[in-house]
């Protein structure tokens, strides 16, 4: 081999998002081989007794998705947007805003629609979407880009959960969107 010419390797260049996105993967096969119970014993959330597979769905039911689709829907921003903010934020940083994010959509869906189910990583996508768009946020300067990304896809949300009925959490979305908004004033200004 030349030395002109280097050897073409893999890298799991984004160790978070690489790992959520196959744990949820596993979560759908697992979710699929058993019928769904185990998707709606450990990966939805929804009102129920305290206890040990309570918590684990509180924090756990962005891991879950209903079908392929709408995994697919939800990896395909997922695992274009995380490996930017790793590299930006670390991954660490990363975890801890998905844990929150996790966490408080859980119990906005327990308090606010207490009879239905959440599952699935879009309240962490829209998060991912506003905290890459608040990557240019300085000191006493608000970019254009982030208003814009925010006026479309949260208000576009806002819209959409009044006007439409439909299995959709947008309350999710927009939980997701203003954390990511918050947590990218945050980081941003300790830069």
């Amino acid at each position: 081999m030349s030395e002109g010419k280097k050897k073409l390797s893999f890298t799991y260049n984004a160790p978070v998002t690489l790992t959520f996105a196959l744990v949820s993967l596993i979560v759908l096969v697992v979710g699929w081989i058993t019928k769904g119970k185990s998707t709606q014993m450990f990966f939805e959330v929804y009102r129920s007794k305290l206890s040990v597979p309570f918590f684990i769905r509180l924090f756990g039911h962005v891991l879950g998705h209903a079908d392929l689709s709408h995994y697919a829907s939800n990896m395909t921003l997922f695992l274009l947007l995380g490996p930017v903010l790793e590299e930006k934020y670390k991954s660490s940083t990363l975890l801890e805003a998905f844990g929150l994010v996790a966490l408080i959509s859980g119990l906005v869906q327990i308090i606010v629609f207490p009879h239905t189910a959440l599952l699935g990583a879009s309240g962490l996508v829209f998060m991912m979407i506003i905290l890459v768009s608040a990557g240019d946020l300085k000191r006493g300067e608000i970019p254009i880009s982030l208003i814009l990304v925010m006026i479309i896809y949260l208000g576009s949300e806002f819209v959409t959960m009044i006007a439409v009925k439909d299995n959709v959490s947008q309350l999710t979305h927009l939980v997701g969107g203003l954390c990511g908004a918050v947590f990218g004033g945050m980081l941003n200004s300790r830069q």
